[in-house]
């Protein structure tokens, strides 16, 4: 068995989901369990919805479920054979009787608490799991949906909830083997509910972390992540159009570019697989045909420093400064006592013997944090900063790396460095305005010659 998962993109239309079915079916005799995303950008509109419902804008929350409804009527349509048209409708007017019923509700408290979140947000899967598994019907494969409430249980921490994987594990191996043994399986990814039923979602992008528990529930022989670009790049495309592709790299590597912003994948993805040891694989589903990019638990042989080069957007720096620091033991542990307390992770340190910088991705409790933080020492903030990392297994094994990153940055304001605990990875802080010059000139630097056993070359990088 294989676990296939497609993004919102990949499922967002009837084209859409009719390449996905051509990919499925070519490996149809690999026995696929399909994880989908909601359709296009389904679940941002519901949460429009929630939000136009406890504004109490009536006309105005009604209108876009209709127009969300006749979206996925219209484009399921395209590709339910005629004998199931009549099973969709009594589908979709199912879920959006249960759906305007609980937005009505969400309008009278005015209130969205995070167990209204999930259970709004969780219609997305809930919608597009249905009509790609009756899509697949359509395209002559036999195909079975799954409800992934039923089989993946998480504790009770809505909108980001953790699974519980001893019950998660024993219900999709009795459940999935014996379905996919016959049919193709179709399942929503993000969802799940509590051992009591509530509807759960694992958090935003959690698709591919259900793709990753499917698989290891099931021991399949792979993972594979479709997504809308070759595989994992030597830069963020967003940012630097032509980085080459990555055709192989290890799950620590993996798991630093993810948690560093590469988008590609999840960063809790790879920890179920690591536990197992399955491979993942990231494809695209508008190119079937490239390789990809594979992630296994063993590192691989490669002749360049650097793997890849992410990049975490929207980030704050935190400068503290105190010469009580000189020679005193737990200013650190009062430190980030103050940030555990307002529920903020830190991202990066760096210390010297008066001052500590650290960077933080939410800034939704920063006028506290600071409060606090000056009670005992100065504390400022930089905001519209970038952390750009380098990652790489050889940079641990490499001198020089450091000197050749500050020389290629000439001119360029570093605002904090560090190296990661891993020892797998460089990262630094600049400006949000400095960010293309700066991965530009990082890849110019790192990936001028390539190892032809992990990279494949795309020529013309060019900002």
């Amino acid at each position: 068995m294989i676990v296939m998962k497609f993004g919102g993109t990949s499922v967002e239309s009837a084209a859409a989901i009719t390449r996905v079915a051509g990919i499925v079916r070519a490996r149809e005799a690999r026995r696929p369990v399909v994880v989908v995303s909601a359709m296009g950008k389904t679940t941002n509109k519901l949460l429009e919805i929630a939000g136009a419902a406890i504004g109490g804008k009536r006309e105005e929350y009604i209108r876009q479920l209709h127009d969300l409804r006749d979206y996925h009527s219209r484009e399921a349509r395209l590709i339910v054979p005629l004998a199931d048209r009549a099973e969709l409708d009594r589908f979709l007017d199912e879920q959006f009787q249960e759906l305007t019923e609980l937005v009505k509700g969400l309008a009278v408290l005015g209130e969205l608490t995070p167990r209204s979140i999930d259970a709004i947000s969780s219609y997305g899967e809930r919608l597009s799991s249905y009509i790609v598994t009756l899509g697949f019907r359509h395209f002559g494969m036999p195909a079975e949906h799954v409800d992934s409430r039923d089989v993946l249980i998480t504790d009770k921490r809505h909108t980001q909830a953790a699974p519980n994987f001893p019950e998660t594990y024993a219900r999709l191996a009795k459940t999935i083997p014996p379905l996919a043994a016959q049919s193709v399986v179709v399942m929503g990814g993000f969802i799940a509910s509590t051992e009591d039923g509530v509807t759960t979602t694992l958090g935003r992008g959690g698709s591919d972390y259900t793709a990753a528990i499917v698989g290891a529930g099931i021991d399949a022989e792979e993972i594979q992540i479709w997504t809308d670009v070759d595989g994992m790049l030597t830069a963020d495309p967003t940012i630097l159009p032509g980085g080459h592709r990555v055709k192989t790299i290890s799950f620590a590597e993996a798991a630093e570019l993810a948690y560093f912003g590469a988008k590609v994948l999840h960063p809790a993805t790879v920890v179920p697989a690591i536990e197992k040891n399955i491979p993942v694989m990231i494809l695209n589903s508008r190119r079937p045909d490239v390789p990809g990019t594979r992630i296994t638990a063993e590192s691989v042989h490669c002749e360049n420093v650097v793997k890849s080069i992410a990049c975490k957007r929207k980030i704050t720096t935190v400068n503290i400064h105190s010469t009580r620091m000189l020679m005193a033991h737990g200013f650190l542990h009062r430190i980030f006592e103050i940030f555990d307390r307002y529920e903020t992770p830190v991202d990066m340190v760096a210390t010297s013997e008066v001052s500590v910088s650290l960077t933080i991705d939410s800034t939704r409790h920063i006028d506290l944090i600071l409060g606090d933080l000056r009670q005992f020492a100065e504390a400022t903030v930089e905001h519209d900063s970038v952390i750009v990392c380098l990652v790489g297994e050889n940079i641990r094994h490499t001198p020089g790396v450091a000197r050749r990153v500050f020389n290629s940055l000439d001119g360029i304001n570093i605002r904090m460095i560090s190296q990661g605990a891993s020892l797998l990875n460089i990262s630094f802080v600049v400006a949000e305005t400095d960010l293309l010059r700066t991965v530009t000139a990082l890849h110019e630097e790192f990936f001028a010659t390539l190892d032809p056993n992990v990279f494949e070359r795309k020529e013309a990088v060019h900002a």
